[in-house]
């Protein structure tokens, strides 16, 4: 295994450049009761300099979260009698992929069949650039067998919570207590990047890894997640490939959150602070 230690960066703009040269992302989550998810992680998208984002979510709370932010657009799903994604969202789902470089799947869909319908198409789909986040995690580890069946090319970004359930479902062995090992092993497995969060972020993908530096306890604060996952969606759409993209957006979101904590305190910084202070 080898160590990264230098951070990526991104290309410098060109000045006759337009916002097409610099990634479409959709962000397909949210449910009833969990609809700021979706708008952190669009939100966070475009600070890190998506050139556009859309924001797809269950029809009853579009509103809501088109309301929550003015720069990206919203596309309504169907759902079910409790207000999370239903099946018969595919359709539009497929249409959608179609005109984005990079889809972010998860963040407060809930778990349910017709979540997990959407994400198990989602996966199958040949070369698809797919962020997997929060409840798309939950719902991935009861999925049977998809990393031998997958054909997208995957990000995922679990807390050690989401890390066991996944891991225990694809291994079936208990999982080991080495962070390193632990996401060097899993990444290797599903043939994937991954993006262990805690203290310590580790990334690992192939033979390389590395170990994130920043960040505070702050930032364990609810919706931190979601704005990673829009950071990373983000820099993958704007050409790097999946392991620098997870390493910089790790390391972005937690230089943000350092920052954040410095202007409003580690115990009174929200997830929204992040997105203020992030200088991609």
């Amino acid at each position: 295994m080898k160590k990264i230690t230098t951070i990526p960066k991104l290309a410098k703009r060109k000045a006759d450049s337009h916002k097409g040269d610099y990634g479409k992302v959709l962000v397909i989550g949210g449910s009833v009761g969990m609809s700021g998810a979706a708008a952190l992680a669009g939100k966070a998208a475009l600070r890190s300099g998506a050139g556009l984002v859309r924001v797809s979510v269950p029809c009853s709370i579009l509103p809501t979260v088109a309301a929550m932010e003015p720069c990206y657009t919203t596309i309504g799903l169907a759902e079910d009698d409790r207000g999370r994604i239903s099946s018969k969202a595919i359709d539009t789902v497929l249409d959608a992929i179609r005109d984005n470089d990079v889809i972010a799947f998860g963040p407060g869909t809930g778990i349910s069949d017709g979540v997990r319908s959407v994400l198990e198409v989602l996966i199958g789909q040949n070369g698809l650039k797919l962020v997997i986040d929060a409840g798309g995690l939950n719902n991935l580890a009861k999925i049977y067998n998809w990393h031998r069946t997958k054909k997208a090319d995957i990000i995922i970004t679990p807390h050690p919570g989401e890390m066991k359930r996944i891991w225990e479902s694809v291994l079936r062995v208990a999982i080991p207590q080495d962070r390193i090992e632990v996401a060097s092993s899993f990444a290797k497995e599903i043939n994937a990047c991954v993006v262990l969060k805690g203290t310590g972020t580790v990334i690992a993908e192939g033979d390389r890894y590395y170990i994130n530096t920043t960040g505070n306890p702050g930032m364990a604060t609810g919706g931190s997640g979601d704005v990673l996952t829009g950071v990373i969606a983000a820099l993958w759409g704007q050409g790097l490939n999946a392991l620098d993209a997870a390493v910089l957006g790790v390391y972005e979101h937690s230089r943000a959150g350092d920052a954040a904590a410095k202007a409003k305190t580690q115990a009174s910084m929200i997830a929204s602070d992040i997105i203020e202070f992030l200088r991609v």
